[in-house]
């Protein structure tokens, strides 16, 4: 796996020069700086700055602790939906499950930056490698054989925030490494544009489009932690799936042929017992596609599984080997949503309830009252092994996190084949029970063919990937997520209410606008 290597880049902005404090000539011409600055590119997911837990953050204008990347895209995803609340009050957070966010937000703002700032790398890397260069300063055949695959990897990491950038905000401007940095604001890009740049990437780096040495390790092949084309095949599946919310095409028959790929690939395969993926010993779970380490020595911050874990805990926490930092609940929408033999929700651990209840109503009936204000606990990502045993301290977690993995894949052939896209309905029946036969334990769950419909799809997301960081983007497909779903507590109310539609796309932050003339801002704000 890589580590976090050499740490000099810290621009957030994509059209200036990053700061440094050793030059190109002096640092390029060591043979190892290309892999430690391909580290520090999948290191942009998972820290958050120069050292650890807290110091020299990658951005400002937020805490270090909140500006973890995959806690930023999470609280994107989840806060709004009828999966979490969060009962801490620091500026903006409630905004997030009210549906009043504006361009001022510090956290729309953050993830903003924190997206730019993953592609600012990239393209620095990419500028840093290119064949001709690495002749110039000398550096070894080694080095120059091994280099193609590290730009594929680079390329890979910027469409992946691209991906984020497009589903977040829309309509951003398109930076790539031929820009000329500290030159005239880069134009906002469409939808469709972007759309585009991301599947000819993605495309290139499987060797799709025959375009040349730079292609990801084969499906399977890449160390952990790393991207292979299994995780491009992941990606691309995921840009067709939403096709019709950014571009108003559909590409069913898209995810299909993707999807088949990992799923014939006999690569990746069911972990036995759910809960397994979200111990403190998931490493290499043979349901990952891609996954970010964490290391409670190694990787410590405040965000990723170290939030999730601690943030879904109150007085409980040790158990878990956690502190507790009394703020994640679901709604009652969610608890609901399960079967009562469902053991999905049912954690290690715990009595055996479903979910953690005890001294709890279901419904919340306050949003800022942790201990009593309602709201059933989900103690998803446990800082223990599945043998009981607690991670390498009590703060920083060592479950890591799962970003791509089978299950998804499994709900993806079966939308698509619903949505028209091809495939076999027999097959994506098969593999909707090969889920509900783990979460049941047996064939109890299983469902029929005619009970397999869409509706049933996006509750079974939810059962199964609950808290993964997928909910919002759900929801806008199936066209639930603004002005025609309610759940508890959405717009700020507890019974629920509808809210505008422009709020399916979040704002560009006033100092992105202040930076960049060009930047139009997105409808409704």
């Amino acid at each position: 796996m890589l580590i976090t290597g050499i740490a000099y880049l810290t621009a957030c902005d994509v059209s200036v020069d990053p700061i440094g404090t050793a030059t190109e000539e002096r640092v390029f011409t060591e043979d190892d700086s290309y892999e430690q600055f391909l580290a520090k590119l999948y290191a942009g997911l998972n820290v958050t700055g120069q050292e650890g837990p807290a110091g020299a953050g990658d951005i400002g204008g937020i805490d270090e602790g909140f500006s973890q990347y995959m806690r930023l895209y999470w609280s994107m995803q989840q806060l709004p939906t009828d999966e979490a609340i969060i009962a801490w009050e620091d500026d903006g957070i409630e905004e997030l499950s009210d549906h009043s966010w504006g361009p001022d937000n510090q956290f729309t703002r953050a993830m903003y930056d924190r997206v730019f700032f993953q592609v600012s790398q990239s393209n620095e890397f990419l500028r840093q490698s290119t064949a001709d260069l690495l002749e110039d300063r000398g550096n070894s055949p080694q080095v120059r054989e091994r280099v193609p695959q590290f730009r594929a990897e680079a390329r890979f990491l910027r469409a992946l925030s691209y991906w984020h950038g497009l589903d977040i905000f829309g309509p951003t401007p398109l930076v790539t490494e031929d820009f000329v940095r500290g030159a005239e604001a880069p134009p906002q890009s469409t939808q469709e544009e972007i759309f585009s740049f991301i599947e000819s990437e993605l495309l290139a780096i499987t060797g799709e489009s025959g375009s040349g040495e730079e292609v990801l390790p084969p499906i399977g092949d890449a160390e952990y932690g790393r991207a292979d084309q299994g995780a491009a095949y992941m990606l691309l599946a995921k840009l067709y799936q939403n096709a019709p919310t950014y571009t108003g095409q559909d590409r069913s028959s898209d995810v299909v042929q993707y999807t088949e790929r990992i799923l014939d690939s006999g690569v990746y395969r069911l972990e036995d017992t759910y809960h397994n993926q979200f111990l403190a010993d998931n490493a290499m779970s043979p349901e990952f596609i891609f996954a970010i380490p964490h290391d409670g020595d190694n990787t410590r911050h405040f965000g990723g599984t170290t939030f999730l874990g601690n943030a879904s805990l109150g007085g409980q926490a040790d158990q878990f080997g956690l502190q507790g930092w009394f703020g994640l609940r679901t709604t009652s929408a969610v608890v609901d949503r399960y079967d009562g033999n469902d053991q999905r929700p049912v954690f290690p651990n715990t009595a055996g309830d479903q979910f953690i209840q005890e001294g709890r109503s279901k419904e919340i009936t306050s949003i800022t009252d942790f201990a009593g204000g309602g709201g059933f606990l989900v103690p998803k990502y446990q800082n223990v092994t599945s043998a009981g045993e607690p991670g390498v301290n009590n703060v920083h977690s060592d479950v890591d996190y799962p970003v791509f993995r089978l299950a998804d894949v499994h709900l993806m052939y079966a939308e698509a084949v619903l949505r028209g896209g091809g495939g076999s309905e027999a097959r994506a029946l098969d593999l909707v029970n090969d889920l509900r036969e783990r979460a049941f334990g047996g064939s109890s769950g299983n469902i029929t063919q005619a009970e397999l419909d869409l509706d049933f799809i996006l509750d079974e997301r939810s059962r199964e990937l609950l808290w993964e960081g997928h909910r919002r983007t759900d929801l806008i497909r199936f066209e639930q997520f603004t002005d025609q779903g309610v759940w508890p507590w959405k717009g700020g109310v507890a019974e629920g209410r509808t809210t505008e539609g422009f709020r399916d796309l979040y704002p560009f932050p006033f100092t992105e606008l202040n930076a960049n003339p060009t930047l139009q801002q997105n409808p409704g704000y």
